[in-house]
């Protein structure tokens, strides 16, 4: 299993993260189908069973869709609803920690946010993905400086095998910009969620990432 779910980690070019809102299920089965390719649930500071509620509904429209279903953070609660992949962030459990609670087949990434980061992430054998950023200052994480372009330029450097994201205000209107310093893996929030047409968008996303990929083919 673990080896089928890096497969899919290793094709995919779209992460969303996704916080609650009342339409959920609706929202998820219009971006799913139309280039995401994993979808974490975002949502901090909820109780666990309030939290593992709104788990099995990202689960069930990622498996309706054949995408990756993403906890935040939460060893624990990403073994108890069986996700694909727990995110960690710098403060949270060591990856290697978090390894032993959620066992070898699911997927751990990793946020990094300064080269030292970087490249201790893309070296670590309990990390099987990374997110580099934020590459623009975001609201999803208020307080925290924008690490610029040049974080997406030292990860392309690293040359590593391992897939890595470039991660924080990217949107339709500088995504050329991510692409040009190498990144061809985005994870984006507001692109998506605040999208007039958020299947349009996520079209608009996954076309414009095929197509950098193919042009290094």
């Amino acid at each position: 299993m673990a080896d089928a779910l890096r497969e899919r980690l290793a094709a995919a070019r779209l992460y969303l993260c996704v916080g609650a809102r009342p339409d959920l299920a609706e929202f998820l089965d219009r971006v799913l189908p139309n280039g995401v390719d994993v979808v974490q649930l975002r949502e901090k500071g909820l109780e666990a069973r309030d939290e593992i509620a709104l788990c099995d509904v990202v689960k069930a429209a990622a498996e309706r869709h054949g995408a990756l279903f993403a906890v935040n953070d939460r060893a624990d609660l990403a073994r108890a609803v069986g996700a694909d992949v727990l995110h960690l962030g710098q403060r949270d459990l060591p990856p290697g920690t978090a390894r032993e609670i959620v066992g070898d087949e699911m997927l751990i990434g990793l946020s990094s946010h300064a080269p030292a980061e970087t490249s201790a992430a893309a070296a670590d054998g309990a990390v099987d993905y990374f997110c580099a950023g934020p590459t623009w200052a975001t609201p999803t994480k208020p307080g925290r400086p924008a690490a610029g372009l040049d974080l997406v330029s030292y990860a392309t450097s690293l040359d590593t095998r391992k897939p890595w994201f470039a991660i924080g205000g990217i949107d339709l209107a500088n995504l050329d910009d991510v692409l040009a310093r190498g990144a061809r893996r985005v994870v984006v929030v507001r692109a998506l969620t605040e999208a007039a047409d958020p299947g349009a968008a996520a079209r608009a996303f996954a076309g414009r990432l095929a197509h950098a990929q193919l042009g290094e083919a």
